[in-house]
């Protein structure tokens, strides 16, 4: 009955928004709407994930929701081999960072960043363990 889940983000500058999740994140572009000029839907792919950007002018025009981007009711979480190392390439791009690595206690090592709308990303990796 249900398949195919996507997280849908909604943001105020869907370009910035894509340039960070696409070039600083990694996620590759698989659909746009409209296909040409400034889109309104972007949907993009890490790792089997979907994750859709929607710009919040046309969340209120076509859907009826009036979006807040920025409120942090969620944090996206994503895996890699170095905390310190992603960390350190995000802040250095000017990407809003609020926690610096640290180990969390329970054998991750986790930051915290911001996405362009204030969102927040949890960077995880697993400490290494010898």
């Amino acid at each position: 009955m249900y398949r195919n889940p996507m997280i849908n983000l909604y943001t105020a500058r869907i370009e910035t928004a894509l340039r960070f999740y696409r070039d600083r994140l990694g996620f590759t572009e698989t659909f746009r709407t409209p296909a040409e000029g400034v889109p309104e839907h972007v949907e993009l792919r890490l790792d089997g994930v979907t994750l859709g950007l929607g710009d919040v002018d046309a969340a209120r025009r076509v859907h009826g929701v009036d979006a807040s981007p920025g409120t942090p009711g969620f944090a996206l979480v994503i895996w890699t081999d170095d905390v310190d190392g992603a960390y350190a390439d995000l802040a250095a791009h000017g990407v809003p960072v609020l926690q610096p690595p640290h180990d969390s206690g329970n054998g991750n090592r986790n930051a915290l960043v911001r996405d362009p709308d204030g969102n927040l990303i949890e960077l995880v990796a697993k400490i290494n363990q010898a």
